[in-house]
């Protein structure tokens, strides 16, 4: 049955691709300054298994919108922002970007998570519309030329994995992990990664984003003895697994994935959370970062704006779109909207101070993020801290 899906989603993404060439040809000439509005499409995982990504981040971008047109837009020109619900499905996501190539957006931001990413790539690639995923598979972005992406790799979180291990001295890791594109290739990761440490995978369980019941990965991973146990996904099964893992009693030390930096997943986990250790984006500690860490300004006045905004916390998904939306407003500001000079421009950035890390883009790297975009953390009472060194 999966096979069939899966060659569902490919047969739906050729005939889309069809379609955006076919709007480009339409569009004659839509990569060129025209004036008017400034449209920015965000294709986002706003329900679905994706919500607790999607939906801080629909909230960001309306937000940043509203600040930028209150301060007289770009140069004059007002953002006219459209956002669509692609739920957090590839086939969603592939029509939801087809109809941003045929609206000739002058970029389109998202999606939340990487299998919807992928699912707009070939799309944006086709179309040559610049494109910035706010997920973290590096595949995303491997060998693209109009796609960019503000999460941190997945290799970056599990170099800081690796490194975290090694000064525990831990060697056995066993692993859980999002089935989803999310997961994809992280074990083998891993044990790339660490193999001149003398650190092994020695189990892999597998879960559904939308999982609830994990009694029997958590069991797998218990009889495997592993000195760690990672879990990798996203709220809310990333956080059930941990409740899980708690309940059965697992003495084996256990981290997390950056996918976890939100309220939701401190909410649904609970007191289970307190003690994991996971490599997260400076957002969710910025009030505990030294004053001369470049990224404090930034992040306290996020912090500050989102609270004035919806009374809550931003989330680290949040901070995804805060970076997508201001390297795409910082292109338009310096090379208005011609979609070959927006997305140069982008190829190009170079010490932007954002919300996710300090990005450095080039040809070859359509992330700009490295491993110290990210800090330890770990949860004590139900809160986001700063782990000991």
């Amino acid at each position: 049955m999966g096979q069939f899906r899966k060659l569902g989603v490919v047969a739906t993404v050729m005939a889309l691709l069809v379609a955006a060439g076919a709007c480009a040809e339409e569009n004659n000439g839509g990569g060129t300054d025209t004036g008017g509005p400034i449209r920015i499409g965000a294709i986002l995982d706003i329900t679905g298994a994706g919500a607790s990504l999607g939906v801080p981040e629909r909230k960001t971008l309306e937000l940043l919108t509203r600040k930028a047109n209150d301060s007289g837009g770009i140069g004059g020109r007002k953002i006219e922002l459209t956002v669509e619900d692609n739920q957090s499905t590839e086939d969603g996501a592939a029509k939801a970007m087809n109809e941003m190539v045929s609206k000739n957006v002058d970029i389109v931001l998202g999606a939340s998570r990487t299998g919807t990413s992928l699912a707009m790539r070939a799309i944006a690639e086709s179309a040559k519309v610049p494109m910035i995923s706010l997920a973290a598979n590096v595949k995303i972005v491997d060998g693209s030329t109009w796609v960019f992406k503000t999460a941190q790799n997945d290799r970056a979180v599990l170099e800081n994995v690796v490194d975290y291990a090694k000064s525990k001295n831990w060697k056995k890791i066993g692993i859980a992990r999002d089935s989803s594109a999310f997961g994809e290739g992280v074990p083998e990761m891993l044990a790339e990664l660490g193999k001149a440490d003398g650190i092994t995978v020695v189990a892999t369980e597998k879960f559904a984003p939308d999982a609830t019941e994990f009694t029997a990965q958590m069991l797998n991973l218990r009889n495997a003895r592993a000195d760690m146990n990672l879990i990798w996904g996203i709220p809310p099964a990333a956080a059930l697994a941990q409740k899980s893992y708690k309940q059965l009693g697992i003495t084996a030390p256990v981290m997390q994935s950056h996918g976890i930096g939100n309220q939701v997943f401190l909410d649904t986990a609970g007191p289970a959370a307190d003690g994991l250790v996971a490599p997260v984006g400076r957002l969710v500690v910025a009030d505990q970062l030294p004053a001369n860490d470049p990224q404090k300004q930034v992040l306290t006045t996020f912090v500050s704006d989102y609270r004035a905004a919806y009374n809550e916390n931003p989330s680290t998904f949040a901070g995804h779109a805060w970076d997508a939306f201001q390297l795409a407003v910082d292109a338009f500001k310096a090379v208005g909207t011609d979609k070959q000079k927006v997305r140069d421009k982008l190829e190009q950035v170079s010490g932007f101070v954002g919300i996710t890390g300090v990005y450095r883009m080039s040809a070859k790297d359509h992330s700009g993020l490295g491993k110290d975009a990210l800090v330890m953390v770990t949860v004590q009472g139900s809160k986001w801290a700063l782990a000991p060194q």
